[in-house]
């Protein structure tokens, strides 16, 4: 079997990847998969569409089992989501086959039909399909782990921010002395902390058969749970924001988790602040577009 003689595709969104190392992964990245192929006896398939961080195909095992063959870049992020993978053990969330760190390789079990519920047509149902998953994972990690904690990710993003702008940056100063003060409130009272998911938004839940539903690429850090809430406050970020009222939209959210979970709403809210503060801090440091559209949502979650 071991898939020779299959064409290895690399979907042209990946070659518009940039930033240190990227060049060299995307070159070696052939010869990577080849290595996947011949190392687990694969017969690869193309790739799936919408790729734009990572490498992912289908592909059938010596067994004929399907699976999913990931490439990710080895850095320390990959080595996050393997061992997050690992913790979670299938409790709610893909299983790991297998995995190379030293490739940056991971043999995921397949997820069928795999459709996502940010396909759903009634947000209610998505959102509470969401929660219900999350709460199936979260798991207290081994001790000690190595995985980033909420602290780690939240002073290295302001730091990184302070140092490309010099301060509060493209930001609102106002608005960035505000929500610095409260994540640090919410960091210094957080309950026990967990493993979380780290980024489950609307496209990270699918269909499967082994369960109702399944997460599907975890970031893995250490947190309190109702941190995992949070991305449903700012996510799907167009649909959100283009709402007759956004306000309207995201109480009846927040609402729902409340009710779903029995977490503080002022906890939801707040982190629901802090993770779109966040996410904008990304948005920027990398240059792209859209770390308006967070801090917009975060303005939102403050008039609640």
């Amino acid at each position: 079997m071991g898939g020779m003689g299959n064409t290895i595709e690399i979907p042209a969104a990946l070659t518009e990847m940039r930033g240190e190392g990227a060049a060299e992964w995307l070159a070696a990245l052939p010869t990577i998969i080849q290595a996947c192929v011949e190392r687990w006896e694969l017969r690869l398939e193309g790739p799936f569409p919408r790729i734009s961080f990572n490498y992912a195909a289908p592909v059938e095992r010596r067994n004929r089992e399907p699976a999913v063959l990931k490439v990710c870049p080895p850095d320390s992020e990959f080595v996050s989501e393997m061992d997050a993978l690992a913790t979670f053990a299938g409790r709610g969330m893909v299983r790991l086959l297998a995995a190379d760190k030293k490739l940056g390789a991971l043999l995921l079990e397949r997820i069928e039909p795999g459709r996502a519920i940010i396909d759903l047509p009634n947000d209610a149902t998505a959102t509470g399909t969401a929660l219900e998953v999350m709460q199936r994972f979260w798991t207290p990690p081994e001790q000690p782990h190595r995985f980033l904690t909420l602290q780690d990710w939240f002073d290295r993003a302001f730091a990184r921010h302070r140092a490309l702008y010099g301060g509060h940056g493209p930001f609102d100063a106002a608005l960035f002395a505000r929500s610095e003060a409260l994540i640090r409130e919410l960091l210094a009272t957080s309950e026990e902390p967990v493993l979380l998911h780290g980024d489950l938004n609307y496209g990270n839940v699918l269909s499967a058969e082994r369960a109702p539903w399944l997460g599907i690429d975890p970031k893995g850090v250490v947190g309190e749970r109702i941190f995992d809430t949070a991305i449903l406050l700012h996510d799907p970020m167009d649909r959100i924001l283009s709402q007759p009222s956004p306000e309207k939209f995201l109480r009846r959210r927040v609402d729902q988790i409340v009710e779903q979970t029995g977490f503080p709403r002022e906890r939801v809210i707040g982190w629901g602040i802090a993770y779109a503060v966040l996410s904008s801090l990304w948005w920027a440091e990398d240059g792209g577009t859209g770390w308006d559209g967070g801090l917009e949502c975060a303005e939102v979650l403050e008039r609640l």
